[in-house]
């Protein structure tokens, strides 16, 4: 479930921070996080990701907990994920998925290295979401991660 972030000095999420803990790892989420295991999943040929997916977090206090772990303020997470958080609250059914997709296929017939070579995002034409607020602030680690910088 969890990786060390040398560079941060944190933990950061392995796959993504809505995947489920394994129940019988629950109980060292907070003391062990690196034995902690997740229900994840990925896709590979020939060494390219070509899906993943999760069983995903459907309770909103476990959600919370992960997050804490990931060094989120209870603020932080509130301001970025009360949306998803007040959903789960309202009683989200265990549910999982998997992404497979176009993208990757044309990235690799395009003979690129990132999906974020081939795909548009954001997909709205006003460059925001309604759901999630997005765009938010970014830091410039996050910027820096995926190659850009603010003009």
């Amino acid at each position: 479930m969890f990786k060390y972030d040398e560079d941060e000095k944190k933990y950061a999420a392995e796959h993504h921070p809505f995947s489920q803990v394994r129940r019988e790892d629950l109980d060292r989420v907070e003391s062990d996080p690196l034995s902690v295991g997740s229900y994840a999943y990925d896709v590979v040929m020939d060494g390219y990701e070509l899906g993943g997916g999760s069983i995903r977090i459907h309770d909103a206090d476990e959600q919370r907990r992960i997050l804490r772990v990931l060094g989120l303020s209870d603020e932080e997470i509130d301001d970025k994920f009360g949306h998803m958080l007040n959903a789960l609250a309202l009683g989200t059914p265990p549910h999982g998925g998997i992404a497979l997709g176009l993208d990757r296929l044309i990235m690799l017939l395009a003979g690129k290295d990132s999906i974020r070579d081939v795909i548009a995002f954001p997909k709205t034409s006003s460059a925001s979401d309604p759901m999630t607020g997005a765009p938010s602030t970014v830091s410039a680690r996050q910027l820096k991660e995926v190659d850009l910088r603010i003009l």
